[in-house]
């Protein structure tokens, strides 16, 4: 129909690019892990284990632990970084720096200053309700823990991918594909494993493996092979024509964006297991001017379609990808909504009124989540898609943009809020593709696919010889058709999205983070060294800091190096991670100061612990929560205070290499230089930052994308 084909035209955003040498992208903050878990190693073990990132091998970072020991395979040793989500008020952002950088250049406009390629970024994020450790140690196969192993969001313990057996012809042919297709899925369900990590669903993989790949797509030269169904299948793109498989991740939707298939991860909406489908946070591009195509594709809060079936046993999806084709298969064509979460407690439409009334940053409506539907439920929307200008960087470069201030490209992004209050367990992803003008994005479509048969010629084939005239001899170029249609890709671990404390009404919190991991600058890349996030920032006043990192004990570096070096050149024991938090009289200077000589924590207090003193603080800081602090509190046990515990190692190594620290609030203006005093390392490594906290009437409160105040300081 004519709204699936205007659809399969515009949704070719992703699908023009170009990869004509090996272009990665790297999530630095929060922590990309480029599909590494707790590896040794200087390479990841296995590159499929939770998605297709493209990248190179030595990429990315450990899951963060809890302990000074490495953590083995006990996920309650693991530990899932935690921030403060924004509240139900415009003033309430929590605000945490997305940090990367992209290997092929990026950033530009197409009028006024052209780049040598076009680029997008989508910033995305999935969420749904935490479970307890237990659910995540456990693996009998009671029917609560199968549910949980094909459901929750996890790092798992052990590299290995989610087990999956694919569906055949016999689950849409003949009177028993009801049985077939039950049978198969609960086989899948009982061998899953909960010690393998799980972003996407096994379901949302299976619906992948069912449905008909988009036909209007250009594909070039490429041969998309068919499946076990008979068919091609959204498995199958010109970027992955084989249908590869990375953990449960739909090849099809992981290349186009925006997609037209809701990427809810379930067939019905899950009361127990309430899975946000991806949320878009952001899209960064250098051509502004398809901002409101892609506002109106976003499933934040546009319904799309799908087509729904019955009598196919429990499934309730299958090949069509259009109204026509689905009408044709005997199905229904139904629209989805997006949501955040669910108010189960708003059972009224005067209830779920009053919580939209409270709530000026999300969208929250009495309504069905799908056309078919007619009951109804408090429904709450993320806001829609920012949709803005990208970093600039240059090619074949994994540096820093101009437009972030000297640093790594930046997104100032405002973490989500969840009115229910729930604490949520959340993984972002970010998309990074580059196009060029060899051919015209927008109106090259399937018709010009290579067909020898027909006269159709690509206008882009595989390593084709260019006639240039002056030589009388034919020139090869390098070009892959299957990577003219290249997206690369990192993700998060597993972090916590918390309920802000009632303190915290009315303020901005700013994510203080540490960046980085074991090794010099060599030994390291194209991950990055040890840095604040920021490490020059200006706030008001009147917001608050969350200062907080996480850390791995293994991050050895060791050999196979792939195309790098090994090796985890740094202070203390081999392969950890630590930080600390110490005030320094200049940001010029080496030497933190004596607490009885610092200034900044008597004018700070903290608002997750406000019984601790100022001497707690700076005790909890310099030992990244070895001591809790110096006496003891309501929330600091004697048996963790200085004094009454073994000492802190002088290079933190008894210390944990994760520390959930403290929410500070200001009682003046003033700055601070601070510093870690294990890794700072003059000329060859600086951990240091400054924070300037000014008052209100001079402090930067613009939100733009990639920027916070960053300040020369004063002579």
């Amino acid at each position: 129909d004519n709204k699936s084909y205007l659809r399969m035209r515009y949704l070719l955003l992703l699908t023009a690019v170009v990869g004509l040498c090996k272009s990665d992208t790297y999530l630095h903050n929060p922590r990309g892990s480029n599909n590494r878990l707790n590896e040794r190693s200087a390479v990841r073990r296995n590159a499929n284990r939770l998605f297709d990132s493209q990248n190179n091998n030595r990429g990315g970072y450990n899951v963060g632990v809890t302990t000074d020991n490495a953590n083995g395979n006990q996920a309650a040793q693991q530990y899932n970084i935690q921030y403060y989500g924004s509240g139900g008020e415009l003033s309430e952002e929590s605000r945490l720096i997305v940090e990367w950088t992209n290997q092929h250049g990026c950033g530009g406009s197409e009028d006024s200053n052209p780049h040598k390629l076009n680029c997008d970024i989508v910033i995305q994020y999935m969420c749904q309700n935490d479970v307890s450790t237990a659910t995540l140690q456990n693996n009998n196969n009671g029917a609560a823990d199968t549910a949980a192993k094909v459901t929750v969001l996890r790092d798992g313990t052990i590299t290995n991918i989610q087990n999956f057996n694919d569906p055949n012809q016999n689950e849409i042919q003949g009177n028993n594909q009801g049985n077939v297709y039950n049978a198969r899925i609960q086989g899948n369900a009982n061998n899953a494993q909960i010690t393998r990590g799980m972003q996407e669903s096994m379901i949302w993989y299976d619906m992948c493996k069912h449905r008909e790949a988009n036909g209007g797509l250009f594909t070039a030269d490429q041969r998309l092979n068919r499946g076990r169904m008979g068919f091609v299948d959204a498995s199958r793109t010109r970027q992955n024509p084989n249908g590869n498989r990375n953990g449960y991740e739909c090849p099809e939707e992981r290349d186009y964006y925006p997609y037209w298939f809701p990427t809810l991860q379930s067939q019905t909406y899950d009361t127990n297991r309430e899975t946000t489908p991806w949320i878009d946070l952001a899209y960064l591009t250098s051509n502004t001017s398809r901002c409101n195509i892609i506002k109106s594709g976003s499933f934040n809060q546009n319904g799309i379609e799908r087509c729904v079936y019955t009598g196919k046993g429990d499934r309730t999806y299958g090949k069509a990808i259009t109204e026509a084709d689905c009408e044709e298969d005997g199905g229904t064509w139904v629209t989805f909504h997006s949501y955040l979460e669910l108010l189960e407690d708003a059972t009224t439409e005067a209830q779920c009124t009053a919580a939209a009334a409270a709530d000026k940053r999300n969208k929250i409506s009495w309504m069905s989540l799908r056309s078919d539907e007619t009951t109804k439920r408090c429904v709450v929307q993320a806001p829609e898609v920012d949709c803005t200008s990208a970093p600039w960087t240059r090619v074949n470069h994994n540096g820093n943009s101009p437009d972030s201030q000297g640093n790594a490209s930046r997104y100032d992004a405002i973490l989500p809020h969840f009115p229910s209050g729930d604490t949520k367990r959340c993984a972002l992803r970010l998309r990074y593709n580059i196009s060029t003008d060899d051919y015209d994005p927008f109106n090259t479509n399937s018709n010009d696919n290579e067909d020898t048969q027909n006269g159709v010629v690509s206008p882009v084939e595989q390593n084709p010889l260019v006639d240039v005239g002056a030589s009388g001899r034919p020139l090869r170029l390098a070009i892959n058709t299957n990577q003219y249609g290249r997206v690369f890709q990192d993700r998060s671990h597993i972090f916590k999205v918390i309920e802000r404390l009632p303190t915290m009404a009315g303020k901005v919190v700013h994510n203080l983070n540490v960046r980085g991991k074991r090794g010099n600058i060599v030994q390291v890349y194209p991950a990055v060294e040890y840095d604040f996030i920021p490490n020059r920032a200006t706030i008001s006043k009147d917001d608050l800091v969350h200062i907080q990192w996480t850390g791995s004990n293994t991050h050895n570096n060791q050999p196979n190096g792939g195309d790098g070096q090994t090796g985890d050149a740094g202070e203390g024991r081999g392969g950890t991670d630590r930080s600390n938090f110490l005030e320094m009289q200049g940001e010029i200077e080496n030497y933190p100061v004596p607490f009885e000589n610092s200034t900044f924590w008597s004018k700070v207090e903290s608002l997750n612990n406000p019984a601790a003193t100022a001497k707690d603080l700076a005790v909890a800081f310099l030992s990244s929560g070895y001591y809790c602090g110096a006496a003891a509190n309501a929330n600091c046990p004697n048996n963790q205070v200085l004094g009454n515990t073994a000492n802190l190692n002088n290079l933190l190594n008894n210390a944990p290499p994760s520390f959930f620290g403290h929410v500070l609030k200001f009682k003046e203006a003033l700055s601070v230089a601070y510093m870690c005093s294990r890794n700072n390392n003059f000329s060859n490594r600086s951990q240091k930052g400054i924070l300037w906290v000014v008052d209100p009437p001079a402090a930067t409160k613009k939100r733009s994308a990639n920027k916070y105040d960053f300040r020369k300081r004063d002579n």
